[in-house]
């Protein structure tokens, strides 16, 4: 995968005052942030698996995607939705 982000002058201007190669920096800080998360799935996966009585194999990678997980925005997407839906029952309880 590939990502661009844009920086104003400025911001680079202060990246650069904190850090000494702010590319670097910004691919380091996003795969740190990666390896934690997929140190998570691994984790919970594993968990998972061995509750049910499975048998674990493959990689790291190849189980973290392979796990059945929902992306952050699925999450949020089904919790708007739910607040929605909830919100809508209260209007009409209290049109009754």
């Amino acid at each position: 995968m590939e990502y661009t982000i844009v920086l104003t002058e400025a911001q680079n201007k202060a990246l650069s005052y904190v850090v000494i190669d702010p590319q670097e920096w910004i691919r380091n800080a996003i795969v740190v942030r990666c390896d934690i998360a997929i140190d998570e799935i691994f984790k919970e996966e594993c968990e998972r698996i061995s509750s049910e009585g499975g048998t674990i194999s493959g990689t790291k990678e190849e189980i973290v995607l392979a796990a059945p997980i929902r992306t952050l925005r699925e999450i949020e997407d089904e919790r708007d939705a739910q607040r929605g839906a909830d919100l809508l029952d209260l209007e009409q309880q209290q049109a009754t």
